[in-house]
């Protein structure tokens, strides 16, 4: 009895192993790996799903808000700014790591019935049952998001998010509230990333 419990045992082991040996990397060969530590891009996907493609790596960045007052801080935050592709290469994931503590991750994805990229937003500061979500795509050289945000004054408008400067150097970043028109411009926070050494 002792004999056939430990083969019973042994055949539920060899089962086990040859189904996890069934998935490998291979099946999912356009996850973040050894050799591609952030990932690539799988050709399945939406061809739009390359606009990261110069953001994938990690970047040394500056972080620069408004105080109370409106009036820029004298002192920037150190971050780190991770992009990956992820999903198998089918989306985009970034994350930041922020010296004052609070960090941040968004998860972006590109729907090409609609010809956008979604955005949505987590932070470390509070977790939320209905993150932000900001829609967009390029413009020209730029990645261009949006999400509606009225002004403290109750004007309608939009929260714009802006990558710029992109270049195998690095990028920058904006963060301002713009009227529906976009003819009012107030930046609010701003980052400057330049690549780490990898």
């Amino acid at each position: 009895m002792r004999y056939k419990t430990l083969s019973i045992v042994i055949l539920c082991l060899l089962s086990y192993q040859m189904a996890v040996s069934q998935f490998n990397t291979s099946d999912f060969e356009y996850e973040p790996s050894e050799t591609y530590p952030f990932g690539r891009l799988n050709p399945k996907a939406p061809s739009e799903t390359a606009d990261f493609s110069a953001l994938i790596g990690e970047c040394d960045c500056k972080s620069l808000t408004r105080n109370a007052q409106g009036e820029w801080k004298k002192d920037s935050v150190d971050m780190i700014w991770r992009f990956k592709y992820f999903m198998n290469g089918m989306a985009v994931q970034d994350e930041t790591l922020k010296y004052d503590g609070l960090h941040t991750s968004s998860i972006r994805q590109y729907n090409a019935d609609s010809a956008k990229w979604y955005v949505t937003f987590y932070s470390s500061s509070v977790a939320s049952p209905l993150p932000s979500v900001w829609e967009g795509g390029k413009k020209e050289n730029d990645i261009v998001l949006y999400r509606p945000q009225k002004a403290p004054n109750g004007t309608d408008g939009y929260y714009r998010l802006t990558f710029t400067d992109i270049s195998e150097q690095g990028y920058n970043w904006r963060g301002e509230w713009v009227s529906v028109d976009e003819s009012f411009v107030y930046p609010t926070w701003l980052i400057f990333c330049k690549r780490a050494s990898q």
